[in-house]
């Protein structure tokens, strides 16, 4: 494949972005998460009531799967957390004086549409507080131009921020672009080829500038552009690599309930975990990259949703699988997704999950671009795609089979079955597997209660026993925000045309009652 037809495959955003035996191929692949779940859901009905004991050995046999799987994934939490504290610990300006990095520029691209100054205001602060030499700094908050009141926020920002670094840009990203879905991915898109602009003009090589992706809740820990500079300066191949911090939802986390809090920091560990498996790792929401390689990408995608993650595969198609996520182990602060009331933050939490269950979308772009490019190697292709299918399909199905499913067996196999010993024992060792796994739902209370403590300096003010026993919502949690937004959205996928999902902007609240 040239690079032309490369580049045409590159920012596909669905199958009708294609034409002939490529769109059917592509509308095929659309379809395929979806059909392995509810094959999974189905069966597991069909299958209990025709095949009862089959069904009950499988129910077994993935309950012990999935607590084995459990106890091995908290490992990797509890090591990520080390490395966490460690990181956080290191003086990584000291680390730097072994290199040569007073050419090295960073570039922050904070992109926002419609949040308040406030919130704005303190990532902006984080960033300035930053350890980083303000005349290597530039910054673009790139807003969604809505009006005047957008050119007010942006006009306060301008006054407040342009002595703090090198270089300040508001710019205002104008909405209803042809061939653009009104998203992040449209909007940073936009500022980052206005500040090519003011990079062009000033001379600074591409390959000397770190860009960075924050969402506008993104509040950095003191040594963030330290640590990263030092990661890009030690990589094998820092051109071909991303850099992922770990995302800590502590920025308005006291004045959140339970059920945010548990389900927020249940992401927290889900990228802490891919930080101790490289080889699975993405991006995931605030990132960071080489100037350079943005450039030759052509950034990010402005007619999909799940730009974040996709700007690692746009990257990695574009290198012929040239390209690798290296964890940081350093986190960033984001917002808990908090509203007013109960129901609303239960709502609102259902649509957030279901936004990023909507990363779904990549399935096909990265399954259909394995398909065309043949320059990636086969064990390279086998093992991302079957590593994507088995997350989807765990996403959406595992927390139904465990928690509702397994009991099928005892209501649709019939009298034969129910007076079987396996019938007697299913619910029994259910039961017990079941308990035993709570080993996973222990640890994460405990970490998450040091994350807070190491993180948060009103920590000790705090009720600390309520915060652990929280906990006890994480079946509830996985099932309702897991496995059902999960399902939706490849379900939706598969449907396409009006059910496709559009951007969703998760409504920041910083003040109500808890």
């Amino acid at each position: 494949m040239n690079d032309e037809t490369k580049k045409s495959y590159l920012h596909v955003g669905r199958a009708s972005d294609l034409h002939g035996s490529d769109r059917v191929l592509y509308r095929a692949l659309e379809m395929l998460p979806a059909i392995l779940a509810w094959a999974t859901i189905v069966g597991a009905f069909f299958f209990s009531w025709w095949r009862p004991v089959w069904a009950a050995v499988f129910i077994i046999v993935f309950d012990l799967f999935w607590l084995m799987k459990t106890v091995f994934l908290s490992f990797h939490v509890r090591a990520n957390w080390r490395r966490v504290q460690l990181h956080l610990a290191m003086n990584w300006e000291e680390r730097l004086s072994a290199f040569k990095w007073d050419h090295l520029w960073q570039l922050v691209i904070v992109p926002s549409a419609g949040e308040s100054a406030d919130v704005i205001r303190e990532s902006l602060d984080s960033i300035a507080s930053a350890r980083w030499p303000r005349e290597r700094m530039m910054v673009v908050l790139a807003l969604e131009d809505r009006g005047e009141a957008t050119r007010r926020v942006g006009a306060e920002m301008k006054e407040i921020y342009t002595d703090k670094f090198c270089i300040f840009s508001v710019t205002y990203h104008q909405q209803g672009v042809a061939g653009e879905m009104r998203g992040k991915g449209s909007n940073e898109t936009y500022a980052a080829r206005e500040a090519k602009k003011i990079i062009d003009d000033r001379g600074i090589p591409y390959a000397d500038i770190l860009i960075s992706s924050f969402d506008e809740d993104t509040k950095l820990y003191g040594q963030y552009f330290l640590c990263l500079a030092w990661h890009f300066l030690t990589a094998e191949r820092p051109h071909r690599s991303s850099f992922q911090p770990v995302p800590l939802y502590h920025n308005n986390v006291w004045e959140s309930g339970a059920l945010a809090r548990v389900v927020a920091s249940s992401g927290t560990f889900w990228q802490m975990m891919q930080q101790e498996r490289p080889e699975r790792l993405t991006t995931f929401s605030s990132h960071s990259m080489s100037f350079l390689s943005l450039v030759e990408v052509d950034f990010w995608q402005t007619n999909i949703v799940s730009e974040d993650s996709r700007i690692f595969w746009n990257h990695f198609f574009w290198y012929d699988g040239d390209w690798r996520a290296i964890p940081l182990s350093y986190p960033v602060s984001l917002d808990v997704n908090a509203a007013p009331t109960l129901l609303q933050t239960a709502k609102n939490i259902y649509k957030q999950q279901r936004r990023w269950g909507w990363g779904v979308e990549n399935v096909p772009y990265i399954l259909f671009n394995f398909i065309k490019n043949k320059k990636i190697p086969l064990r390279v292709k086998s093992r991302f795609s079957f590593n994507l299918l088995e997350g989807f399909w765990s996403w959406a199905t595992n927390a139904l089979i465990i928690f509702a499913l397994g009991w099928l067996p005892l209501y649709l196999g019939g009298r034969e079955f129910n007076s079987s010993v396996l019938s007697f024992n299913l619910p029994q060792m259910t039961r017990r597997i079941m308990t035993l796994a709570m080993f996973g739902i222990v640890t994460s209370a405990m970490i998450s209660q040091a994350m807070l403590r190491h993180t948060k300096d009103d920590y000790a003010d705090k009720r600390r026993a309520p915060l652990l026993l929280h906990w006890i919502l994480m079946p509830l949690s996985i099932i309702f925000f897991g496995a059902f937004p999960g399902l939706e959205a490849q379900t939706r996928l598969a449907i396409g045309g009006k059910w496709r999902l559009g951007f969703w902007i998760t409504p920041k609240s910083r003040t109500h009652s808890k």
